[in-house]
């Protein structure tokens, strides 16, 4: 009588320590699922103020191109990081595409310095503050994004939650970064 009840206390303590292990697993689970929704959604909010300016862009080139023929190289460029954006169909494309887009606004921004005829125009300081209202929602939901991408990373790569993150394949997200030339103003040159 003795022997089997500690078998069966023996078997309690087992199946009450896989119980917990058990829980602590579909928790560690369920918690990848939520922070991969979570990046999944930051994504697309910042995608949404990323058309956003790509919607924008070409009222503004059209309204400024009237002005300034001669600058065919920037706006040529512009169409280019459009286009380049428009197929874009990866994380690491897209954030391609936007750096180069990026840059080609900053080449029209410095431009248009240096026509102050142009930025009193009063539909050029419309479409500016509504790019500018658009690069700072942009900026707010890339660092978001990234926040939660740090999040997500961290969670999947702790122990000993690491190990079940690879056996259900949640992998590592990239954050969304600047060109490595992004640093540096654009200089644009008048013949």
């Amino acid at each position: 009588m003795k022997q089997s009840g500690r078998i069966l206390g023996v078997l309690l303590v087992v199946v009450g320590l896989l119980a917990v292990l058990g829980i602590s697993l579909v928790g560690s689970y369920n918690s990848f699922v939520q922070l991969s929704q979570q990046v999944d959604s930051q994504f697309a909010n910042l995608e949404a103020r990323l058309q956003r300016r790509f919607d924008l862009i070409p009222n503004l080139v059209e309204t400024v191109k009237g002005h300034m023929a001669h600058e065919q190289e920037v706006f040529s460029n512009i169409a280019e990081a459009r286009a380049r954006m428009a197929g874009a169909r990866t994380v690491d494309e897209r954030v391609g595409a936007t750096n180069q887009l990026e840059g080609a606004l900053g080449r029209l921004l410095v431009v248009m310095e240096n026509y102050p005829q142009l930025k009193a125009q009063e539909s050029v300081s419309r479409l500016m503050d509504e790019l500018a209202g658009t690069e700072n929602r942009i900026t707010v939901e890339r660092d978001n994004f990234n926040a939660v991408v740090q999040q997500y990373n961290t969670r999947i790569k702790s122990f000993p939650a690491v190990i079940l993150a690879n056996m259900f394949g949640y992998e590592a997200r990239d954050y969304f970064q600047a060109d490595p030339g992004a640093q540096q103003a654009p200089r644009v040159t008048f013949p």
